[in-house]
C-alpha cells in the first residue's frame, strides 16, 4: 500500500510500505480522508519530540471496514467509520474508571515517543482494535468525520469544566480545537465568548462562528479590553489551546481571581509558572488531555448540524500530495486552516 512517511526530519515521502497485520480483535479500515493536525505539523521538524522517524503521522481519519479479525462482533466490511487517536488497554484502573486517556499503556496513532511507535492514518490501510472505532450516522461524511478527532478533544475540555449560567469565557487560540469550542460554548449558556489570537482570519472567523468579542494576541490594550467587558475581574474561565509560554500568561492573566484555566495545549514540554499570581489569586487548574468517550458525543452534534466543519476545511488533496500541503502549514500560509489528505 501507499503511505506518507516521515523518514527523517522534515523530510516527508510517498511511498510503498507493507499492508498492517490485522489482529483478532482488530479491523483494518480503507482510509478515506485524514486531516493534518497541528501536532503532525510540529512534529515534522523535531520540536516536540512525539514524531521520531520513521513514522506514519495522522490520527484524524475515518475510512469503510475493509476486513475484521475473528473476534470482531459488531463491525462488517463496508461500514463507514471513524476511530479514536487513543488505542488503550480496556483492563486497567483508568479505563474503568472512564479515562481511558490517562492510561498507564495507551499510545497514540501517528506517534513515536520512544518509549513506543504506532504508525498512523496517512496510509491507504490502517489497523487499530473494535474498541476504539464508531460507526458513522448515515449524513456524516467522511471528510467531516475526520473531524470528529479534534471535535472530541474540544468536547472533552468543555466535559471537564464547570461552566455556570452567563459566565465570561475567553479562548486563547484559535485554532481548529479553538474554533470547535468557539462553537460547542456559543450553544451552551456562557455569556460572553472572547477569543485572541494572532491571525486576523481565524479570529475573523471564530466571531463567524459564534464569539462575541475577538482581539490579536499582540494587542497592547488586550487585558485593559478584557477587563472592562467582565466588569474589570478578568473571565471567569479561559481555555488555553496553543501551549506555549506566552499563550498561558494570557490565560493566567486574563482571568479573574477565583476563576478556572483549562490547559489544552502542549506544544511546549515546559513552560515559566507564576506560582505565586496562581496561588494569591486563587486560581483553579486543569489540564485536559484528548478524549474520554466524547465521540459519540461529538458524532451526534454533527448529525444534528450543531458543528459546522465546512468552513474550518480549507483544502482537500491527494495523500501523494501530502508533502507539499505540509509545507504550506509549517510555513503557516495565510487562511489555511484543516488540510484533509485523501489516499
Amino acid at each position: 500500500m501507499k503511505a506518507l512517511v516521515l523518514e527523517s526530519y522534515n523530510h516527508l515521502v510517498y511511498k510503498d510500505v507493507p499492508m498492517p497485520e490485522v489482529g483478532k480483535d482488530e479491523i483494518l479500515v480503507r482510509v478515506k480522508a485524514c486531516g493534518i493536525c497541528g501536532s503532525d505539523v510540529h512534529g515534522l521538524d523535531g520540536s516536540t519530540g512525539r514524531r521520531i522517524p520513521p513514522v506514519i503521522m495522522g490520527h484524524e481519519a475515518s475510512g469503510i471496514v475493509e476486513e475484521t479479525g475473528k473476534a470482531v462482533t459488531h463491525f462488517t466490511p463496508g461500514d463507514r467509520v471513524t476511530f479514536d487517536s487513543t488505542i488503550y488497554p480496556r483492563d486497567d484502573w483508568y479505563a474503568r474508571q472512564g479515562k481511558y486517556n490517562l492510561s498507564d499503556n495507551r499510545v497514540v496513532l501517528g506517534v513515536s515517543t520512544g518509549h513506543y511507535r504506532r504508525d498512523g492514518a496517512f496510509a491507504e490501510y490502517i489497523s487499530v482494535p473494535q474498541h476504539i472505532v464508531y460507526k458513522l450516522p448515515p449524513d456524516v461524511g467522511f471528510s467531516q468525520a475526520a473531524l470528529a478527532e479534534p471535535a472530541g478533544v474540544a468536547a472533552h475540555a468543555m466535559n471537564l469544566t464547570p461552566i455556570k449560567l452567563m459566565d465570561t469565557v475567553l479562548i486563547v487560540g484559535t485554532g481548529i480545537i479553538g474554533l470547535f469550542l468557539v462553537q460547542m460554548l456559543g450553544r451552551s449558556h456562557a455569556g460572553k465568548l472572547m477569543v485572541t489570537d494572532q491571525d486576523d482570519q481565524k479570529l475573523k472567523m471564530a466571531k463567524r462562528l459564534g464569539a462575541t468579542h475577538a482581539f490579536h494576541a499582540e494587542d497592547k490594550k488586550l487585558k485593559e479590553k478584557i477587563s472592562s467587558l467582565t466588569q474589570n475581574r478578568g473571565a471567569d474561565i479561559v481555555f488555553e489551546a496553543v501551549g506555549r509560554q506566552e499563550s498561558v500568561n494570557t490565560a493566567l492573566g486574563n482571568v479573574r481571581k477565583g476563576g478556572r484555566v483549562t490547559l489544552i495545549g502542549n506544544l511546549s514540554p515546559d513552560i515559566h509558572f507564576p506560582l505565586q499570581e496562581v496561588v494569591t489569586r486563587e486560581i483553579s487548574l486543569q489540564g485536559s488531555c484528548a478524549i474520554a468517550g466524547e465521540y459519540e458525543q461529538v458524532l451526534a452534534m454533527m448529525e444534528a448540524g450543531r458543528l459546522d466543519t465546512k468552513p474550518l476545511i480549507s483544502a482537500e488533496a491527494p495523500l501523494r500530495e501530502g508533502p507539499l500541503w505540509f509545507k504550506k502549514l509549517y510555513d503557516k500560509t495565510p487562511g489555511l486552516l484543516k488540510v484533509i489528505l485523501k489516499p
